[in-house]
């Protein structure tokens, strides 16, 4: 079997929405021949270094979850446009509870994704440091080139996030108000006076 095959058999077993980050993929990125390099995946740990722990996590570990947070405010930063931002939206916290819901191979797949951004930095620019450990005007512009990146794996797990912060994000009745939306048409409906904070 072709590796093109092999990679498209095992997207099909799973429809998650990370459905193609296969381990082949991933593989084929260079993290297995990074760690190899260093010494062994414990290598990668290290420089990693410790994660805070995170009362109420669902799904996530600390790590996965500091690599979303991360994230999270290079799209939606303190003291932008809205008032609200990815920790006061808790971005990162509703995609915990959103993954806890997944089936254990969807969780997987995702694992593997944020593995990827954390590393991206030593992956792609070899530099010797992680996306969180990044600083916050270099994270930005580590996460806009897997936007524009030749390599389509990086794009699609770029626009998979992008995707899901800005659901969560532009659900917020607290942001209606600041893109002119009012509200759900139903509720518009049965409360024709509420305006976008649900209140006359």
């Amino acid at each position: 079997m072709s590796r093109q095959g092999a990679d498209s058999k095992e997207v099909s077993g799973s429809q998650g929405p990370f459905s193609f980050v296969t381990r082949r993929r991933v593989l084929g990125l260079g993290l297995g021949g990074v760690a190899l390099t260093l010494g062994g995946f414990g290598a990668l740990n290290w420089l990693r270094g410790s994660a805070p722990s995170v009362p109420g996590l669902r799904c996530l570990s600390p790590h996965a979850f500091q690599t979303l947070q991360h994230m999270a405010r290079t799209h939606l930063p303190a003291g932008g446009v809205f008032a609200m931002d990815a920790d006061s939206a808790a971005l990162a916290q509703a995609f915990d509870t959103y993954l806890a819901d997944e089936p254990p191979e969807h969780q997987e797949e995702i694992a593997r994704a944020l593995d990827l951004v954390e590393f991206g930095p030593l992956l792609f620019d070899h530099r010797w440091v992680t996306f969180s450990h990044l600083e916050p005007d270099a994270q930005l512009q580590h996460w806009l080139a897997w936007a524009q990146s030749d390599t389509q794996l990086r794009r699609q797990i770029w626009w998979g996030f992008a995707r899901f912060f800005g659901l969560v994000f532009y659900d917020q009745p607290q942001v209606w108000a600041a893109i002119g939306y009012g509200g759900p048409s139903l509720a518009r409906l049965q409360h024709p006076g509420a305006g976008p904070q649900g209140t006359p």
